[in-house]
């Protein structure tokens, strides 16, 4: 029998039992019980305890979880989509994303204890500015899609105010499929029309109606395209240009910034960033100077202090979301700061001229393995290209030889509609694996792998219209630490600039609160974990759904729900999603005109903004002096708007840490007027045993 203070809860949840009689009484109560039944309502208190699995200890959870991990199958991919295997420097690895130091300090909102994370994540903007050949960028976004439907919504509202009847957002065909989706998703509840267009017939548009367009270069197959005649047609024409590329890439080629791009965005997860099974990873932004007012998220800034020295802050916040509420620009607040610094950290170690061999490398090997596939009868078909090749079989070779070929190797590859065979190497790609990948595409299993193994890399060659001709990260910082111990030791004078959990107490109160306990985080870094493609097929990830299953189940026994999606990858996009789902909902119905969202007053400024992002109209209701809502104005709202009422937002316990005794009233109001109630999550862990979203009377939290 372990000791029963090793269990997990001990260790990191709380109270203790000693700390609990301390604690019960300073605040005068009798018992742990008696102040449960003083602080939640009664009538929504759960009559029996949860029926979740028995607490585990530390090493029992670990254990456990290695035996899921090995249910993984940890194959080698090359199937790209806009993930890739890469290299996380140890010094980067133990010395930032393994450190408390790093992962354990609050959102830099106090300028003051935050100059260390501050300062690189002005460092990842820098890298995005300057590889982008954009003028600003800011501090990190959720993920790719995410920053390009921000960025269709950016055009939309440039636009509006001179060009009001230009309604139409024009996709290129070639872009990543994901992205398209979550596109389309967002610009459905805005009204914006969505044209998907194959890229051969964009130039064939008339672009008198349209505010905007998403190009891709590289694109989704891996072709690389010039795209100055096209952006400079769309441009004439009255529209805006997106563009969604990568960095790695665009330390070789012409950078978007230089023919034209109004906004460009992508991912960082290729420098440094392992790809776990489809992330989280820091997505970037960049635009015009003239648009920063309109950029979503955080853009951090070079400022000075009361004595005159340099300092780094938010300069321009578009968490305005607590000030402007329904009129803020989006809802996205936060960022991936972690791995934004990863990023960061991954340029700063590397430098220019180590991320340009980096590139060089691998295409050097996408070359080769070209040439090579080529005189095996395998044609290769994208006509430039930097890491990723689209082969076409001859008669001779199936797909299906391909892929019992690929399948007794170990290796994923990417098989599209037509039958082309997708390759995408990366910084981990070896001349073994272009070996393998010759005898797997070409069926010939002799004469080549001694000629691969000595043959020399191609050296880069694009057109001339595709070859980067300027200089990028030209600041010293990406100059000076390219030792290990250069590196860590910037990293640590950084890290003792701020203060995290490792060093003091949080005076901040905030629904992102929270620390991830170090036997959480040690599984991220595990191979199984982190090295699976999130497109392998699904066999190959059995460890990985049997903890998803698990925590489904988990949740709705927790919430009360009858199901659980696991895709909103922060608060403010469990809102949005939670929004959709009722406006689904009422869709579904045939109750198409209810968009009326009510909101007290007291709400968190992300909830109206991302109840607009969701089509609807807010309604504020009114707290009384102490921020519970008042019932009075919530019915007097209820009944204005009986006929169009979608939807009440409201936080439980409050934003102010109260279990309101009249939450029940609330939620059968709205339901008697034919409304749904989403429940905000910030403070849910309040709930958790005590009570439940479904059993208060939510619909969707």
């Amino acid at each position: 029998m372990s000791d029963p203070q090793d269990r997990f809860v001990h260790r990191h949840i709380g109270p203790r039992e000693d700390d609990l009689g301390e604690m019960i009484r300073a605040v005068g109560a009798e018992s742990f019980d008696a102040l449960i039944d003083e602080v939640v309502p009664p009538t929504i208190r759960l009559p029996e305890p949860l029926d979740v699995p028995q607490a585990e200890t530390e090493a029992g959870f670990l254990s456990r979880l290695r035996s899921l991990a090995q249910a993984n199958q940890c194959w080698r991919s090359f199937i790209g989509g806009g993930y890739y295997g890469c290299v996380t420097p140890p010094v980067i690895l133990r010395n930032l994303l393994e450190n408390p130091g790093w992962y354990t300090p609050y959102t830099p909102y106090q300028a003051e204890v935050a100059q260390g994370r501050l300062e690189s994540l002005l460092n990842f903007q820098t890298v995005v500015q300057d590889l982008t050949g954009m003028q600003v960028a800011n501090a990190s976004l959720l993920d790719e899609g995410t920053s390009a439907a921000e960025a269709m919504t950016l055009l939309h509202r440039v636009q509006a105010r001179t060009r009001p009847d230009a309604n139409r957002f024009v996709v290129a065909t070639s872009c990543y499929q994901q992205t398209i989706a979550i596109i389309q998703g967002r610009a459905e509840p805005l009204d914006i029309i969505v044209e998907v267009v194959d890229d051969a017939l964009l130039t064939e548009q008339d672009w008198s109606d349209v505010f905007g367009v998403l190009l891709q270069t590289p694109d989704a197959h891996g072709s690389l395209h010039d795209l100055s005649a096209l952006v400079t047609q769309v441009h004439e024409g009255g529209a805006l240009v997106a563009v969604a590329t990568d960095l790695l890439a665009l330390t070789l080629v012409t950078p978007p910034g230089e023919w034209g791009a109004d906004v460009v965005v992508g991912n960082a997860q290729r420098f440094g960033v392992p790809m776990g099974y489809g992330g989280p990873h820091a997505a970037f932004f960049a635009t015009r100077d003239s648009y920063v007012r309109q950029m979503p998220g955080r853009v951090i800034g070079v400022s000075v202090d009361s004595k005159g020295r340099q300092a780094y802050r938010m300069a321009l916040q578009t968490r305005e979301q607590h000030i402007r509420r329904e009129r803020a620009t989006s809802n996205i607040c936060t960022a991936q700061a972690l791995l934004a610094n990863m990023a960061a950290m991954y340029a700063v170690y590397h430098g220019p001229g180590g991320l340009k061999d980096i590139a060089s490398r691998i295409h050097g090997l996408a070359q080769l393995l070209t040439r090579t596939c080529e005189a095996g009868g395998v044609k290769q078909v994208n006509p430039d290209f930097f890491d990723t090749l689209r082969f076409e079989l001859p008669a001779n070779r199936s797909v299906e030889a391909v892929q019992t070929s690929a399948h007794g190797a170990q290796i994923n590859l990417a098989y599209h509609a037509d039958g082309d065979i997708g390759v995408a190497l990366d910084e981990t790609t070896t001349r073994e694996d272009i070996t393998l990948l010759v005898q797997i595409l070409t069926g010939n299993e002799d004469g080549e792998s001694d000629a691969l193994m000595r043959e020399p890399l191609p050296p880069v060659k694009f057109a001339d219209a595709l070859t980067r001709a300027t200089d990028y990260l030209t600041h010293p910082v990406f100059s000076q630490h390219h030792s290990e111990l250069d590196m860590m030791r910037y990293l640590k004078r950084l890290e003792r600039k701020d203060i995290g959990l490792d060093t003091s107490m949080i005076p901040l109160g905030s629904c992102t609160m929270k620390l991830n306990a170090a036997v959480e985080m040690e599984p991220v870094t595990w191979p199984e974990f982190s090295m699976l493609h999130p497109y392998v097929p699904v066999e190959q990830a059995a460890g990985y759904q049997t903890i998803i299953r698990e925590l489904e189940v988990a949740l709705c026994e927790i919430t009360g729900f009858a199901a659980v999606s696991l895709q909103p990858n922060s608060g403010a996009q469990g809102e949005y999603a939670g929004l959709l789902a009722i406006r689904a909902y009422h869709q579904a119905n045939g109750e198409t005109t209810r968009n009326v969202v009510l909101i007290p007053s007291s709400a968190h400024g992300t909830n109206p903004a991302s109840a607009v992002m969701a089509g609807m109209k807010v309604v504020v209701v009114a707290c009384d002096d102490d921020g519970n809502v008042d019932v009075a104005d919530l019915q007097k709202h209820a009944d204005t708007y009986a006929e169009s009422l979608a939807a009440l937002m409201v936080t439980y316990p409050s934003t102010h840490g109260v279990f309101e005794e009249s939450i029940q009233d609330i939620c059968a109001i709205v339901h008697a007027h034919g409304g749904q109630v989403y429940m905000d999550g910030a403070n849910m862990n309040a709930q958790v045993g005590i009570t439940s979203p479904a059993r208060i009377g939510a619909d969707v939290c």
